[in-house]
């Protein structure tokens, strides 16, 4: 198996930040080979046992690193196109080039409790990279999308108060309320494994639908470029999304009666 990556020269990372831009997402398809697409799916496969068919999610650490997601995210073509992306639509460098990369796999009956969870990203890019999608029945975790809803925040205050008005229980069940009732028409993104799906992450409220409890649903994520880079509110919400993340995975290892 090869760990040599598409590489996206300038002129496409223009064409990539005008389609996020004016549609909301830009997709470079077939990212992945076969060969490398089978590893990641063979890897889930074998964690997802571990796991006992219960949802699960890595924020960095081993299970990432040492994986062909560890060899990508390291890897120099794929860090200058996100390098690139962010330059050519933020008009500027990303203030570090760090990567927060984070492996999450929805399944089983405790896996439908992360879905719906509107959220807007810390990173102003965000690249999805999906391993496993189910591909037919009503159910399939298709992504959901407002694209482009909001600035960047001048201010990292502003900018929490305004992700607690939205991400927190209440105002989800009414956004997926609104959304069955047509109030609200988000985009939706039938997602292909080995696709590789780039949308500002920052600026976009989004959510996965939920997914099938007899199918699975595993996504990588890598995160770029957060404007907040360095403030106390940036490092204090990474530890609650981790910490949060380790509760959904023990839940799910645990669930309820």
């Amino acid at each position: 198996m090869s760990n040599v990556f598409r590489s996206v020269d300038a002129e496409m990372h223009q064409l990539i930040v005008r389609e996020m831009n004016n549609t909301g997402y830009s997709c470079v398809a077939n990212f992945l080979t076969q060969d490398q697409l089978k590893s990641l799916q063979d890897q889930i496969r074998a964690d997802a046992e571990k796991h006992k068919g219960h949802y699960f999610a890595h924020h960095g650490g081993d299970a990432i690193a040492n994986s062909l997601l560890g060899v990508l995210g390291a890897a120099p073509e794929f860090r200058e196109m996100l390098a690139g992306i962010h330059q050519a639509g933020a008009g500027k460098a990303s203030f570090s080039d760090a990567i927060f990369q984070v492996l999450r796999c929805v399944q089983g009956d405790s896996g439908r409790r992360e879905s719906n969870c509107f959220h807007y990203d810390a990173s102003l890019l965000t690249v999805l990279l999906p391993i496993e999608i189910p591909q037919h029945g009503a159910d399939c975790g298709d992504l959901i999308v407002f694209p482009n809803l909001r600035r960047v925040r001048s201010n990292v205050l502003f900018n929490v108060l305004e992700k607690t008005l939205l991400q927190n229980a209440l105002s989800r069940k009414l956004i997926s309320a609104a959304i069955r009732r047509n109030l609200l028409k988000p985009k939706k993104l039938k997602l292909v494994p080995g696709n590789l799906y780039l949308f500002w992450g920052y600026r976009t409220l989004h959510a996965n639908e939920p997914c099938d409890p007899a199918s699975r649903r595993a996504t990588a994520i890598f995160h770029y470029g957060d404007p907040h880079a360095g403030s106390l509110a940036t490092r204090l919400i990474l530890k609650l999304n981790q910490r949060r993340a380790r509760r959904a995975t023990a839940a799910g290892a645990h669930p309820a009666a």
